[in-house]
């Protein structure tokens, strides 16, 4: 699949930077566009308008190009979600609601059982994308992406995505497609197990606006 970047983003990117290419770093790697203080005190807003309790987190320059900025930290989201450190505010906003509007009810209706856990193995990492041959920085490094590896049910099963995305059972298998495609409907980028091995045990959401969805 092809990777689409809106106009509007790249608008956005070029007006940043005075119409000029998108600045970098002394060792010439592209710097990461941030969120502007207003869009973050507009999330903030949102977060809570929906019932998130959250504590925002101070922005900092991390060096390497890693940085976390407009990040929070989603203190109870109305499940609880492991290994979440800081991400970016409009990252939460969207996990939230995927969490609340997507998996938990897909889980219900198609699996018969509450959801009761979220495992990720975690939010911000200063590191370059894994997997591939061109890598670049990754969305963790400017705490703009989580992953997903596992979901705990009140009956005691665990649908993990190591062990379920091929599942031999047609519920689970439907489980899974249902909030992967759901995912990739209000994430820009959405990599599974069939994107490449380094996917194999986890969904990669990244609020990225790049329309790439694996």
């Amino acid at each position: 699949m092809r990777r689409v970047f809106p106009f509007l983003l790249i608008v956005l990117l070029l007006a940043g930077c005075g119409g000029r290419s998108a600045p970098t770093t002394p060792h010439g790697r592209t710097m990461a566009y941030a969120p502007s203080k207003a869009e973050t005190r507009q999330c903030y807003a949102e977060l809570r308008r929906i019932g998130v309790a959250f504590t925002p987190l101070p922005d900092r320059n991390r060096g390497h190009s890693c940085s976390t900025i407009g990040t929070v930290r989603l203190d109870n989201i109305g499940v609880p979600v492991s290994n979440l450190g800081a991400m970016r505010c409009g990252l939460a906003e969207a996990f939230t609601e995927w969490v609340r509007n997507a998996v938990a009810p897909a889980a219900y209706q198609m699996l018969g059982s509450q959801l009761v856990k979220v495992e990720t193995y975690g939010t911000y990492a200063c590191r370059d994308t894994v997997g591939t041959a061109n890598a670049k920085l990754s969305g963790h490094a400017i705490a703009n992406a989580v992953d997903v590896a596992a979901f705990d049910l009140a009956d005691g099963r665990r649908i993990s995505v190591l062990d379920d995305w091929h599942s031999s059972d047609a519920q689970v298998r439907g489980f899974m497609a249902m909030i992967h495609t759901s995912a990739c409907k209000r994430f820009g980028t959405v990599l599974s197990p069939d994107y490449n091995y380094a996917h194999r045990n986890h969904f990669h959401l990244e609020d990225d606006h790049a329309d790439f969805c694996r």
